[in-house]
Parts: structure tokens; sequence; C-alpha cells
């Protein structure tokens, strides 16, 4: 908060712009903190609000092209330096499709969403006028939120910014031990989920040679809708299958072949 209140609305726009072009920036207590300064008198919340939604737009604009241009291979970018890269895409894909226009508005309330949304939006050939107005919005809505919730807890927030002054390293120390603590979980837990998929793990060249020698095997293509979409082909032979829909597919994949499954 002193940092902010020294350097005021410019540092406020640097960190919210470079957060929503995609570095790991915590740009939301930098504008509960700009709002508590704002209920102390020390900043102006119209202009906060202003300026986080103009800081917001030319980042989500760009993403949103590379997303038309580029497709899947920047959602793929995005979320391989995400802790679950194995999950980001497909769960990302279903959340927009779920929610539709209204992912975009709701997308900067949810950690990770608030990238991925406007590629996939560009991804999806949503028109431009459409998106610039559902994220106008989205970033308004994000933007007053989080001024007002600093605004009126303005005394509590300066009361804990000062509780964690006093206890200085300390209090870095902990929160830095909690973040290296959950990073490390995932990655363990990512690790564990790769060992177990390698043992069952056919390459591409491996599968073509099985359909050349004309082996008795089923082939079911997981593929998200959207990503048919994009690319509208498959291996020769698949069954389409969405994986929220294997469950009910069960009955029908036969017990006496070997199965394969793919997703990308």
């Amino acid at each position: 908060m002193q940092f902010l209140a020294e350097y005021g609305y410019l540092i406020l726009f640097i960190v919210i712009f470079l957060d929503q072009a995609g570095l790991p920036l915590p740009s939301d207590p930098f504008i509960l903190s700009a709002g508590a300064l704002a209920g102390a008198g020390e900043m102006n919340a119209a202009i906060i609000v202003l300026g986080t939604v103009l800081a917001s737009i030319p980042a989500d604009l760009s993403w949103f092209y590379l997303g038309k241009t580029r497709g899947g291979k920047v959602l793929n970018l995005l979320c391989s330096i995400s802790l679950e890269p194995d999950y980001c895409v497909r769960r990302t894909e279903t959340s927009f499709e779920r929610l539709g226009v209204y992912s975009l508005i709701i997308a900067k309330f949810i950690p990770g969403l608030q990238t991925i949304a406007p590629p996939m939006a560009g991804f999806t050939q949503m028109p431009t006028g459409k998106f610039l107005a559902l994220d106008i919005i989205g970033a308004t809505l994000w933007a007053c939120a989080l001024t007002y919730i600093g605004f009126l807890f303005s005394n509590e927030l300066t009361a804990i910014a000062s509780r964690f002054a006093e206890l200085g390293g300390i209090a870095a120390i902990i929160i830095l031990g909690l973040f290296v603590a959950f990073i490390g979980y995932k990655l363990i837990q990512r690790q564990l989920f790769l060992r177990s998929l390698r043992m069952r793990m056919l390459r591409p060249q491996e599968v073509s040679e099985k359909l050349e020698a004309k082996e008795s095997f089923y082939i079911i293509d997981l593929r998200h809708r959207l990503d048919f979409n994009a690319l509208p082909y498959g291996v020769p032979g698949a069954v389409r299958v969405p994986m929220e829909k294997v469950q009910e597919h069960y009955p029908l994949i036969p017990r006496d072949q070997d199965i394969i499954l793919y997703c990308s």
C-alpha cells in the first residue's frame, strides 16, 4: 500500500497490464489496496476503475487475435505454464462452452480463466465487436467490485497491512513457504500422474504401424467439440466420443479388443 501510494496510478496500470498479458503478477491485491487508499482519501475510485479497464483491454485484445489466428497452439502455450497443464485446455474449453458469453464477464474473477478466456473467444471465432463489448463489461465489473471491497474495508486492510509490516521478514517467509509448498505439491502430483501414464502410452508412429498391420483394436477420439471443429479429421476408424460422454458410451466399448484413446 505504501508502494502504491507513492507511485499511484501508473504502477497500478503497469501491474494490471502485465498481469493480463500473462505474467504471474498479483493484480487483485493491487486493486484492493488502491480501493483502500481511495477509502482513506489518497486515491480516486473512479480513476482506479478507469485505469484498470484501460490496462486490461489492450492485453485481452492481443490474446483474442492470437487465439483467432493461432487457435489451439496459443491455448496449449498458455496451459503449458500452468500448474495443471494436462487438464488446463480441456477444463477451459468445457467451462467456456458451458458458460458461453458469460465466461468473458466472469473470467476476471477466476484465476487462470482470465488469461485463457480471450484467446478462447478468438479460437471460437467470436466477432471482435462482441468480444470487446463483453470484455469491457467484465473488466468494469471486476474493477468496480475489487475497488469497492477495498474502499469498504479500508480500515481493516490498512490494519492488516500494518500488522504484516510489523512482522517484516517473518511474514514474507511464511507466505513464501506456503507458496513453495503448494507449488511442490502440484509438481509431485503431476509427476505421479505422468509416471502412471507412461506405462500405457503409445507414440503416434506406433499407432500408425498398428493400423497398417490391420491389428484389431478400438479407437476412441476424446477431443472436445471445439478442437474437432478446428481440425475436423481424426485417426481412421476412430469413434467420436467427447470425454464428457464416455460414461454414456461405456456399454458400447468392446471387451475383447485393445482400446486406444486420444485427445489431441
